[in-house]
């Protein structure tokens, strides 16, 4: 009813088919929400500043209640100039040419199951105007959270030791979490070893000349790359900390949708596992190892020990 009138007795009187008459009023209100949802598109865009892809774009609308097909957000971001910014390069940071011990791989062993079994870390370098820094980072690899990072104008074994504390400090790990790096310098220093081996961290390292052993540290990196340091232009190495410290800890840790932990952001999924009926084990590493049929579960206590060349 439209006053008094109903549709059909005014579609007669406007000498128009009620079909018709439905028809334009359907095709209106697309068109008004197409204008709702390519303005909320264009927000989360904006407030991500231009790190989100399509994909995390596309999972953001529908968590606020849009429902809409992948091919069409991808086709807005294009028309309106919002898909994200890509600059991929690549520098190897590594210092491995050293007498120092290296350790065996023990991460590409292990199947995870809770958080604080497995931290991976690495280095990388970032370019300022007028000189280069570097970032040390750890990452918990199953929830994908940065627990430890440090930023410093030399790539010194101070620099990963700083990582470390923190990291350690956040977390205070059971023994037997095991760490994982590459086979550089600061990581084979016999300072960050002995402070690995004082929480009962067992050491693990990459293969030499294989970054893909070390994947999910390699993709964070790339990620930071991507979506904060080449967008951005910085003073020095105070205002890159500054930029730094926010993206890490106010964006990526509590906000940013990760593709791996269910669009969750790393913070949101570790309280998921907190939650959840299985949260106990989280807190105790377990350890399964290929070809042992067993797993190893530290509950303050250390587990079988096994020294590199023991195992296959």
């Amino acid at each position: 009813m439209q006053g008094g009138l109903k549709i059909e007795r005014m579609c007669r009187l406007a000498g128009v088919s009620r079909a018709g008459f439905y028809r334009e009023l359907e095709q209106s209100y697309g068109v008004e929400q197409d204008m709702e949802l390519r303005s909320e598109m264009q927000k989360i865009v904006l407030e991500h500043r231009r790190r989100y892809g399509y994909r995390r774009v596309l999972r953001a609308l529908r968590d606020r209640g849009f429902y809409v097909n992948h091919k069409r957000v991808l086709r807005w971001m294009r028309e309106d100039n919002l898909l994200s910014l890509r600059q991929p390069q690549f520098v190897v940071t590594t210092q491995s040419r050293h007498s120092l011990q290296v350790y065996l791989n023990l991460a590409r062993r292990m199947q995870l199951t809770g958080v604080n079994q497995l931290w991976v870390a690495d280095i990388t370098y970032i370019r300022l105007r007028t000189e280069f820094v570097y970032l040390a980072v750890i990452l918990d690899a199953y929830s994908r959270k940065v627990i430890g990072w440090a930023l410093d104008r030399r790539m010194t074994t101070a620099l990963v030791l700083t990582a470390l504390r923190q990291a350690l400090a956040e977390r205070q790990p059971l023994p037997g979490l095991v760490h994982h790096s590459d086979r550089g310098l600061q990581y084979a220093s016999a300072e960050y070893v002995q402070l690995l081996r004082q929480h009962g961290i067992e050491l693990s390292m990459s293969r030499a000349g294989n970054p893909y052993d070390n994947a999910t540290c390699e993709s964070w990196i790339k990620t930071l790359k991507v979506e904060e340091i080449y967008g951005n232009q910085y003073q020095d190495l105070e205002d890159l900390r500054e930029h730094v410290a926010e993206f890490i800890e106010q964006y990526y840790n509590r906000s940013r949708l990760h593709s791996a932990l269910d669009y969750r952001s790393p913070e949101k999924f570790e309280q998921h596992l907190a939650a959840g009926p299985a949260s106990g084990a989280s807190a105790a590493a377990m350890l399964s190892f290929s070809g042992h049929g067993e797993i190893y579960q530290c509950n303050g206590e250390q587990p079988p020990s096994h020294s590199p060349d023991s195992l296959p």
